[in-house]
């Protein structure tokens, strides 16, 4: 196994952990996958992922939207208990456990 694919499961079981109506930031994903420094290569990650993981309950660290599949996240995230108001989720932040 090399160190990629170390990152790639340890983003894929934290964001697997992410409850209905829970959001995460990028940057809290990767600090909870143990790399504080990768938000951007968790995007990149989800950007090639499937339906298998929840991508829609990760934001920026300003609440704002994925470019891609807006609509679709928007969606999802309201059928959540998510509100969204001017393109950035509203609440549901990750809790600490």
């Amino acid at each position: 196994m090399n160190r990629t694919d170390d990152f790639e499961g340890r983003v894929k079981r934290v964001l697997k952990g992410l409850r209905p109506g829970e959001l995460a930031t990028y940057g809290e994903i990767a600090e909870e996958a143990g790399s504080p420094h990768a938000a951007r290569a968790v995007g990149n990650l989800l950007s090639k992922s499937g339906e298998d993981l929840p991508w829609w309950r990760v934001v920026r660290a300003d609440g704002s939207l994925a470019a891609r599949h807006r609509n679709e996240q928007v969606q999802r995230l309201e059928s959540e208990g998510i509100r969204i108001k001017d393109g950035r989720a509203i609440g549901g932040g990750r809790r600490a456990d």
